[in-house]
């Protein structure tokens, strides 16, 4: 099934590779980060499966590098991206987290985990918990070099738990026994140029990485008024639903094995024995309105002293409290072509802003903004001063956009999904565990048309 996997570093060195099959060249790993670093059709990336040669390539990254698949068959791409995306979640249950030092110092320990992974090209187990039998080698845990925020390593992924599954002891070698629960919410929104929402879906999961000694069981209480599948009605009449305006609805859900529903359909609890690893207890989908966390207006001028000049200007407002703020804003407006450079001005950091850069992607013929963090409550205004090639009307108008965000909202739930709280099924009579229940919301397509 599997020709080949290897790991990339971000400079397309060659950190884990295991050959299965030999029908694939060696070369592959070089073939397949030149096609990628030079794809660039239309200023896009490259897809996540494409074929060179008679060899099909699956990759997916995540913590900065790069898991890759080859293969001759005709094989399913949705089974081998599921594939590569289960070994991800597996280095960070027994590495702590997923980068390239933390590959290149647990090599030998991802070796043997490969090795009963895959098998002759085929999958053979991905469950973390079941890999703990066979595996001896002790990890080399990492140490966080954020800055101590739960959310510091949150980026693609659900949590920032910097601890290996094989190891939960302290520094001072006394057992701390602690559970994450996280609601981790992908959202895909697509606005007017009037700026009124058209189409919206959140696809969420909660997520569970247990450090209990003695696996015990525990309960999850989700919200009272929550509602699971559609009603006939309108999609704003809330109260039509005999839960008031406080309802948080859901198109429909799907559980862990482990989770006994019992007495979901009365008291929305889950109650569950958690498996090691990192583990989706539910993941759920959405399309009914919900408030965007973001507003952008867009205003597109003649310049007073030429016509060969247009002023952009980008209102974005978040629409979370003070209390809150969005890390990696990424803000993307592609051009028209007959745009050809643009100048921005800086923006200086300050209490509700942090340090922000714009570029212009002459090639790819867009213009990206970034922010490393932006607190609610504030709006921003970016102003740019675009060279065109010919006098702006309203053809030129209408190819500015449609605009795209890319962000983290750390402790926000569009859906307003909670867990009223987290029982632990087991009398700690010496040490109290440690509960943390996280809320985060990331952007999976976020479209703004101008």
């Amino acid at each position: 099934m599997i020709s080949q996997f290897f790991i990339l570093s971000p400079r397309g060195d060659t950190i884990i590779t295991r050959d299965y099959l030999g029908n694939v060249p060696k070369t592959s790993s070089e073939v397949f980060f030149r096609k990628v670093s030079f794809w660039d059709k239309g200023g896009r990336d490259a897809p996540p499966v494409f074929s060179v040669d008679g060899v099909s390539y699956l990759y997916v990254k995540d913590g900065g590098v790069l898991l890759v698949a080859t293969t001759r068959e005709n094989v399913s791409p949705s089974l081998v991206l599921e594939l590569l995306k289960r070994i991800g979640g597996i280095i960070k249950d027994y590495c702590g987290l997923l980068s390239e030092e933390a590959v290149r110092k647990n090599f030998v320990l991802l070796y043997e985990l490969l090795d009963e992974v895959i098998d002759y090209g085929y999958p053979q187990n991905s469950s973390s918990e079941a890999l703990k039998e066979f595996i001896l080698n002790e990890p080399t845990v990492l140490k966080s070099r954020g800055s101590g925020s739960l959310f510091s390593g949150v980026g693609k992924g659900p949590t920032g738990v910097i601890k290996s599954i094989l190891d939960t002891s302290r520094t001072d070698g006394k057992v701390r026994e602690e559970i994450f629960v996280d609601i981790v919410e992908k959202i895909s929104c697509t606005f007017s140029s009037s700026g009124a929402l058209q189409n919206s879906q959140i696809d969420g999961a909660i997520q569970v990485k247990s450090y209990l000694t003695g696996n015990p069981a525990i309960a999850i209480a989700l919200n009272d008024s929550l509602v699971i599948g559609r009603r006939e009605g309108s999609q704003n009449d809330y109260g039509g639903y005999g839960r008031g305006m406080d309802a948080v609805m859901l198109d429909d859900c799907n559980f862990h094995q482990s989770v006994s529903l019992d007495r979901f359909e009365t008291e929305r609890l889950l109650e569950l024995v958690p498996p090691d690893g990192e583990f989706a207890v539910m993941n759920y989908r959405s399309t009914y309105p919900f408030k965007p966390p973001f507003r952008v207006q867009t205003v597109v001028e003649d310049d007073a002293n030429t016509a060969l000049k247009a002023n952009i200007s980008i209102r974005i407002s978040p629409e979370f409290g003070s209390d809150k703020a969005a890390s990696g804003l990424e803000v993307v407006v592609p051009m028209p072509r007959e745009v050809q450079r643009v100048s921005c001005d800086n923006l200086k950091p300050s209490q509700t802003l942090g340090p922000a850069s714009w570029d212009w992607q002459e090639r790819a013929h867009k213009l990206v903004w970034k922010f490393k963090r932006v607190q609610g409550g504030a709006d921003i205004t970016l102003k740019v001063r675009a060279t065109l090639s010919e006098a702006l009307g309203a053809g030129i108008k209408r190819g500015v956009g449609p605009i795209n965000l890319q962000f983290t909202v750390p402790m926000y739930c569009a859906s307003r999904l909670q867990v009223r709280y987290l029982q632990i099924l087991k009398d700690h009579k010496s040490n109290q565990p440690y509960r943390w229940v996280r809320y985060v919301t990331l952007s999976n397509s976020y479209v703004i048309r101008t």
